[in-house]
């Protein structure tokens, strides 16, 4: 028998063992699971995943939780104590769902789960958490006008088919009941906001702010010449959000330069930016953008050298630039949670540091975090570390010598920005310039059409 997902994935976030029933450190897990995004606790294990050889009688678990209850303020609400069976034993756990409440220990300590351990908040700290806290379940109000009936039924089965698979057991039951389960409905069978933006087909029929704007533009600002737009492509993107994720990414990816280089006899690719970081910026915008705010929308914005994605609402809860990566709490846990069952969501919690994990690799800057009040924006850069150019005293014409200058500072050059370089000079013998270097191994050429640029090779 295959040992079940929480002994692979460890203590972390979500999972916590316990190999022995202590009722302070349960009551605080309860605490700190609830004030997050909830998680498992798991009676009966070692810290190595191991189970221990002493039983526990089930009886004392359920004492040990209500003991835990009285420690915990307000009381911390908890499912049925189930279980699980592994290849060497019997461990028991018990599901801990996140709370719209703020909850503390009767010590007066305010906890949240970082990592695998349960940390105390600060004053300010606890203050936006509380704040977080009382905006309510916004994910399960009732969108006025719509019913179960406004899902998609492909859709729909589509998230079942890859909930099966996440879960590894086949969907059994009724439908109705995992739709209330998950807050995609409520108990009259009326569509939620969740519902909406998960199963429908077209959300924005409801919610018009959930849509996506994509913007291409020409250079490194959003201007353009002579007081023209400096855009080349403006799309708007509708649909559910799992239709919007790869609906953005598609888009990216097909305004994304892509260059190639052969090692070892083979030709191997290398994309303007990294495709996780690209779909870790696109997934986060989407599941943590604050639905409430009604009059803006996520915006991709694509220039020449950094790719932003800027979503409404500012950070969430006790999160900070500066924790980001170690910490983990969200506006949104049931969109969360479906995108993650769907898949587009690898591990939880885990997707800030491998992004900065990838770029740092691909030889890029780290990803730029900006948090304001009600937006939050991630800028990725395509360049990668400078390159030094090479001296081409023989091989180059001086104004082949001016163009290598001007991309050793700037990263890259344009046709438009040599002919700027060389005012007088035709655009052919300029292009031809370019060409030469190109064949001659000097440069690479990056992107078509209007969107062509060279770089140092």
């Amino acid at each position: 028998m295959p040992n079940p997902d929480f002994i692979q994935s460890g203590p972390g976030p979500h999972v916590a063992y316990f190999k022995t029933v202590d009722v302070q450190a349960v009551g605080e897990t309860l605490v700190a699971f609830a004030n997050t995004e909830g998680g498992l606790l798991v009676m009966g294990l070692n810290d190595d995943g191991t189970p221990i050889e002493t039983k526990i009688e089930p009886y004392k678990i359920e004492q040990v939780l209500k003991d835990a209850d009285n420690v915990c303020n307000p009381p911390v609400v908890v499912g049925n104590i189930e279980h699980t069976e592994m290849e060497s034993g019997m461990v028991y756990t018990v599901h801990v769902q996140r709370s719209t409440e703020l909850h503390a220990l009767t010590d007066g300590r305010v906890l949240i789960r970082s990592g695998a351990k349960n940390r105390p908040l600060g004053g300010q700290e606890i203050l936006k958490l509380a704040s977080a806290k009382s905006t309510g379940d916004f994910e399960s109000e009732v969108v006025s006008g719509a019913t179960k009936e406004s899902f998609s039924p492909r859709i729909l089965e589509e998230y079942l088919s890859k909930r099966s698979e996440r879960t590894k057991r086949p969907m059994g039951g009724d439908v109705d009941e995992l739709l209330k389960e998950i807050g995609a409905i409520d108990e009259r069978g009326k569509a939620t906001m969740n519902g909406i933006l998960l199963f429908s087909d077209y959300p924005q029929q409801w919610l018009p702010h959930t849509s996506i704007i994509f913007v291409k533009f020409v250079g490194k600002t959003p201007r353009g010449e002579n007081g023209l737009a400096g855009y080349t492509r403006r799309e708007e993107l509708t649909g559910p959000l799992p239709r919007l994720i790869e609906n953005a990414w598609n888009l990216i990816w097909s305004e994304m330069a892509i260059s190639a280089v052969v090692k070892s006899l083979e030709r191997e690719e290398t994309t303007e930016y990294p495709q996780f970081a690209v779909r870790e910026a696109i997934v986060n915008a989407v599941c943590h953008r604050d639905y409430r705010l009604k009059g803006r929308r996520i915006e991709i914005r694509m220039y020449s050298d950094r790719l932003e994605v800027i979503s409404p609402g500012g950070l969430p809860g006790f999160i900070t630039v500066e924790n980001i990566k170690e910490e983990h709490f969200s506006r949104n846990p049931r969109i969360v949670n479906g995108l993650f069952q769907w898949g587009y969501i690898e591990e939880l919690g885990l997707g800030i540091d491998r992004m900065m994990e990838v770029m740092e690799k691909a030889g890029h800057k780290p990803p730029i975090f900006d948090a304001r009040p009600y937006s939050f924006a991630v800028t990725l850069f395509n360049q990668r570390q400078q390159q030094e150019a090479p001296k081409w005293v023989r091989n180059t014409n001086h104004r082949q010598a001016r163009a290598l200058e001007y991309i050793r500072n700037n990263g890259s050059i344009t046709n438009r920005e040599y002919r700027s370089l060389c005012e007088g000079v035709s655009a052919e013998t300029l292009r031809l310039d370019l060409a030469d270097m190109v064949d001659k191994g000097i440069l690479v050429k990056l992107g078509s059409k209007k969107g062509t640029y060279y770089i140092l090779k």
